[in-house]
């Protein structure tokens, strides 16, 4: 029991503890957070309805307005879309999809930028030269673009009955793929400040391999920024996502997203069913503006120049 005490004393005495608890803004995007994250992970157990169930739906409960309006009811707070979808429920599975790509596309960028970034600083020569040389040229080009190609190739070269099957595990490649050359960048210059540490060079002369070495030596050195830039990248990850769903190319319309659900509520804003496109569209801006806020924050505290 001393030692957990202790252990929670020194976690609250820490400085990241000490910078969250004075900022109102980040507890407050904490918060904000956990809720939406709760609510993506939880939704099977406690959204109202079961919004992807086509022999649950009723299309005469189609356009229904949020309970607090004339015509609402009580069982769909938020209102319902066009086939009768209750709008809270779907918000929810939608956050699950869009944060599970999100998260998915960051790992892969992460795992592929990290990589090159400790080979490229580690190895350097020419291999240095054509991975920075290739991060330049995609840096040229906005992520969405390159996300927009690599979407349609892989859905050119794939038969179209697989589509809809395979639609998520393209989109997280596309978003993925288009993100890597931040923490490529960013490990490579850490990667030359320590691979000529004393540390370093004591690994290679006791005739440690360059893989052990980059792996168990540098690495660990260098994730403090790759962490903080993977907080942040989340947010652009959910928001390329819901801007590719959008424009029709993203998930399946069976397992809408959030993107999903605004492209289809778009079509019904001017005949006034505005809940069924401004509800997703603000559970998206809640969800990447705490993600973001996070971020910053975390950025922030990480850098001793700032504290």
């Amino acid at each position: 029991m001393h030692t957990g005490e202790s252990w929670l004393r020194r976690a609250w005495n820490h400085d990241l503890a000490w910078s969250f608890r004075r900022s109102p803004v980040v507890i407050i995007a904490a918060l904000l957070t956990l809720v939406c994250v709760g609510g993506a992970l939880f939704a099977p157990w406690i959204a109202p309805h079961d919004p992807f169930d086509s022999a649950a739906l009723n299309l005469s409960d189609g356009f229904m307005p949020p309970a607090w309006n004339q015509g609402g009811r009580a069982a769909y707070l938020l209102g319902t879309d066009d086939q009768g979808r209750d709008v809270l429920s779907a918000i929810m599975y939608g956050a699950r999809i869009s944060l599970g790509v999100g998260v998915a596309a960051v790992l892969f960028s992460m795992l592929l930028g990290v990589g090159l970034g400790l080979a490229s600083g580690y190895v350097g020569g020419r291999l240095d030269a054509f991975i920075m040389r290739v991060a330049d040229i995609q840096l040229s080009f906005p992520a969405i673009l390159i996300a927009l190609l690599i979407d349609g190739v892989a859905r050119a070269a794939l038969p179209r009955e697989a589509h809809d099957e395979i639609a998520i595990y393209v989109l997280i490649l596309a978003i993925g793929a288009s993100g890597w050359v931040q923490y490529a960048r960013t490990v490579r210059g850490s990667t030359l400040v320590e691979r000529n540490k004393e540390y370093v060079q004591t690994a290679r002369v006791i005739g440690r391999s360059p893989s052990s070495i980059m792996l168990r030596h540098v690495l660990p050195n260098v994730m403090g920024p790759v962490l903080v830039i993977a907080t942040i990248h989340i947010a652009t990850a959910i928001v390329t996502e819901a801007t590719l769903s959008f424009l029709g190319v993203g998930v399946p319309p069976t397992r809408p997203s959030l993107g999903t659900l605004i492209r289809v509520g778009n079509d019904f804003l001017l005949s006034g069913e505005w809940w069924i496109t401004v509800f997703p569209g603000a559970g998206l801006v809640v969800l990447v503006l705490s993600v973001n806020l996070l971020g910053d924050w975390l950025r922030d505290a990480l850098n001793p120049k700032l504290r």
